[in-house]
């Protein structure tokens, strides 16, 4: 892990503005490009297939998000995705709710026959799935697996052949040959819709930014978890889910390599 590289990435972002291509979960979407805002990359949100190649030829990233998927929504997002590999940006792909269901998992294999991901983010469960293992989960929420989120991070990165971002108690980075751990975090952060999908934009907005792919993916991930830690911290006495909702975009408007290297946990 290079810390200064890391520390780099948000002096890059504040002065390059990142344009990111989102195919993202409808009930999410508006919390999404606010993200992308609050940490200084630049938020697109077109779906029409008409629209989507040229799209991605004008971005820096593309994030696919299986959130709300469909048919016609999964059409435009293997054509985002295959543009996205032919102009050589990262594709960050989020397997919402894949294990759930036939259709979810169905879908997400067929996209990683068809497109090359640069980095995934989900759930243990999720990513479990994504690589053929079956495990108990409730709709889009984590279940319970046997092996470690290390150990699974690291299976996942090596089979996949993207980095590996597992969200969880302790988030797990891995690119294959390595894991890192994330101990920032707060119980709220599950609380909140929207919260894994939001980081899912803080990574490609940073990934967008360079080809070490391994450090924004780490970047995106602890903003997000330090994010949340210092918005509950934030609260006063009788503040509740909503302005612990506001706090939290506020935190990651305010991370910079100085808040970040201060606050910022690794196991």
């Amino acid at each position: 892990m290079n810390i200064t590289a890391i520390k780099d990435l948000f002096s890059k972002i504040r002065d390059q503005h990142p344009l990111v291509h989102h195919l993202t979960n409808t009930v999410t979407i508006n919390d999404c490009a606010n993200a992308t805002l609050a940490i200084g990359g630049s938020p697109v949100m077109a779906t029409s297939l008409d629209e989507v190649e040229d799209m991605v030829n004008l971005a820096d990233a593309l994030v696919i998000n299986f959130g709300t998927i469909d048919n016609l929504t999964y059409e435009a997002m293997v054509i985002a995705g295959q543009a996205a590999n032919k102009k050589g940006i990262p594709v960050v792909f989020d397997p919402v709710g894949v294990g759930a269901t036939r259709f979810r998992s169905e879908r997400a294999n067929d996209f990683l026959k068809n497109v090359n991901v640069s980095i995934v983010r989900g759930n243990a469960t999720e990513v479990y799935a994504l690589i053929g293992g079956k495990a108990q989960t409730r709709g889009v929420d984590a279940g319970e697996l046997s092996l470690s989120k290390e150990e699974l991070a690291l299976k996942a990165s090596q089979q996949l052949q993207a980095i590996t971002v597992i969200s969880g108690e302790h988030d797990a980075i891995s690119n294959g040959e390595k894991c890192i751990q994330i101990a920032n975090g707060d119980i709220w952060l599950t609380r909140v819709t929207g919260t894994g999908c939001m980081t899912a934009s803080l990574i490609a907005c940073f990934a967008g930014l360079t080809d070490d792919l391994f450090s924004a993916a780490i970047a995106g991930m602890s903003v997000m978890s330090l994010s949340g830690e210092r918005a509950k911290k934030a609260l006063h006495e009788n503040d509740g889910i909503g302005t612990f909702r506001i706090k939290l975009m506020d935190e990651i408007f305010q991370m910079d390599e100085h808040i970040w290297e201060k606050g910022v946990r690794f196991v």
